[in-house]
């Protein structure tokens, strides 16, 4: 027998001992696969080579390979029999079972987001598994072979982390999000290079929002560069400067402040900023970071036009105005923008000879805050019904997160849509097989939480972008708390995914593990980790 069948057979024998410790053979000897050699082997052969391989202390740590072994806690669970054969190697374009568990491992550890995984191993896939073998210190090709394979499935596999020398696209991510808050001194420093300057700013983003310095975006520090808490460095609340008055001079020109320019950041200019953001494709954080300042004073800056469906403390703000004048009641002042709030501004629009559209643009902003506005005529009278605050499509003021409540697992029935919901699912349909790019919002490419906002956006809805943990709180529509009152048309809310619920009890959405928009059935994973629905019609 030769050195290189015989070194073969052992890379074959240890190969198996690593699949059936992880569950992922069955653990009977007949399920490994002859290999062909130019040298014919008698099965005695064989099992005398089997027998006579040195045995090692190593060997002490291998888990007893029975089918009903213990299997690792990392993936407890995983079925120890597939239909079809287990390959060797796992790359782009494969399809195979085990490839929903690697997907789930690799979303678990924070290299993938969070979303129901496919037996597909698409471009996302193999873009986390780079990630994955860079930190680890494995070559980068993105294949997932033995050693790729047994590292991610290892019980004491390491959280995403990046670090200094680290380079890529999620790299490249981490410092547009610096550069945002105000971390990262200027653009030409988003280099996808994770370098002395990127160290010095993650740091700084530590410091500044009480985490460890290590300098590294482990999971604390990048769950926190989306979160709601996070603290800029830059331009925000209490702060008080002549950069500040140019902002608050250009979002009162553009039709966003409702109060006269002060040079102090109060919270009227928050929710000025706010707004700006939602209409400007920005995220909606509050700050004058350098992307929203730059989009600001540009000329392809998006001017301000509320309109039916819209809430904030914006809209709190022009519903005063227009309730000081005498055209809305003070119960209809809730902060969304309801149909008695529409009433009111045709009325104040056509009196104080505008354009009667309903809509709080430039011109109309203008004139609400001049100073010199006709009040509502004598006999016009302020409704007194507060259903400013409400319409058909919901309004639900309630916040908070919920857990929600799957009653069982079984596939709701969401029925068929109709009017804007059907609107929205035909809208959401013509994207299926778009691919899916992180931080997205279309028109050809998206993340889960851009797919929704961009076809919300086609269907009339004016809902800002936020991210897929922002969905949990919108607060703004009818909430949905258990999965099985899910309706065609409604936006479903999962851990860390969000998408379209439509017709026959599926679901469309912007799939990482797909690495596309797809129509899928809303099957038991998505009951298992359901939050939360919102009912927009």
């Amino acid at each position: 027998m030769t050195d290189t069948y015989r070194g073969g057979k052992r890379a074959l024998v240890a190969l198996g001992v690593v699949l059936a410790a992880v569950g992922l053979l069955a653990g009977c000897a007949d399920s490994v696969q002859t290999v062909e050699t130019e040298t014919e082997t008698t099965q005695e052969e064989i099992i005398l080579m089997e027998e006579t391989l040195p045995q090692t202390a190593a060997d002490e740590t291998v888990m007893a390979l029975s089918p009903d072994g213990p299997l690792l806690p990392s993936v407890a669970g995983v079925d120890a029999e597939y239909s079809e054969p287990i390959p060797d190697y796992l790359r782009i374009g494969d399809s195979h079972p085990i490839v929903s568990k690697l997907q789930q491992r690799l979303m678990d550890l924070g290299f993938m987001d969070n979303d129901e995984p496919t037996d597909y191993f698409g471009e996302v896939t193999q873009s986390a598994v780079k990630i994955y073998q860079r930190q680890n210190g494995l070559a980068q090709d993105g294949i997932v072979g033995p050693e790729t394979l047994e590292a991610i499935l290892a019980p004491d596999a390491k959280y995403y982390a990046a670090q200094n020398g680290d380079q890529g696209d999620d790299i490249q991510r981490i410092q547009s999000r610096l550069y945002e808050l105000g971390y990262l001194a200027s653009e030409n420093l988003v280099t996808g290079n994770f370098g002395d300057s990127t160290e010095t700013a993650v740091k700084k983003l530590q410091n500044v929002n009480g985490l460890n310095e290590d300098g590294k975006v482990g999971r604390q520090t990048m769950n926190l560069l989306y979160s709601d808490e996070i603290k800029a460095n830059l331009l925000s609340y209490g702060e008080k400067s002549d950069i500040v008055l140019a902002a608050q001079e250009r979002l009162k020109e553009l039709g966003y402040m409702t109060t006269d320019p002060d040079g102090s950041y109060g919270a009227d200019t928050v929710a000025a900023v706010k707004l700006f953001q939602s209409h400007n494709d920005q995220v909606v954080d509050g700050y004058l970071g350098p992307s929203t300042r730059v989009a600001l004073m540009s000329s392809d800056a998006k001017p301000n036009s509320l309109r039916l469906g819209d809430s904030g403390d914006t809209i709190t703000s022009v519903q005063r105005l227009l309730s000081g004048l005498g055209y809305l009641s003070s119960a209809n002042v809730t902060g969304y923008y309801g149909e008695q709030t529409e009433r009111a501004v045709r009325l104040f629009q056509s009196t104080n000879g505008l354009g009667s559209d309903g809509l709080v643009g430039t011109m109309t902003m203008a004139k609400l805050t001049s100073g010199n506005a006709r009040r509502a005529p004598s006999n016009s009278g302020s409704s007194s019904s507060s259903s400013g605050g409400s319409t058909s499509a919901g309004g639900s003021s309630s916040g908070g997160s919920s857990s929600g409540s799957s009653a069982g697992t079984s596939i709701p029935n969401t029925g068929t849509a109709s009017g804007g919901a059907s609107a929205l699912i035909s809208v959401a349909s013509s994207k299926i097989g778009c691919p899916y790019v992180w931080g997205a919002k279309g028109p050809n490419s998206f993340d889960c939480s851009g797919f929704v906002y961009w076809c919300l956006k086609q269907v009339g809805v004016n809902q800002s972008y936020i991210t897929s943990s922002g969905w949990r709180n919108v607060g703004r529509y009818t909430r949905v708390s258990s999965f099985s009152d899910l309706r065609a048309g409604d936006i479903i809310v999962v851990s860390g995914h969000v998408g379209i619920v439509a017709g026959g009890g599926t679901v469309i959405d912007a799939s990482s593990s797909g690495g596309k928009v797809v129509h899928r059935s809303l099957s038991s994973w998505w009951a298992n980790h359901f939050i939360v629905g919102w009912r927009i019609f």
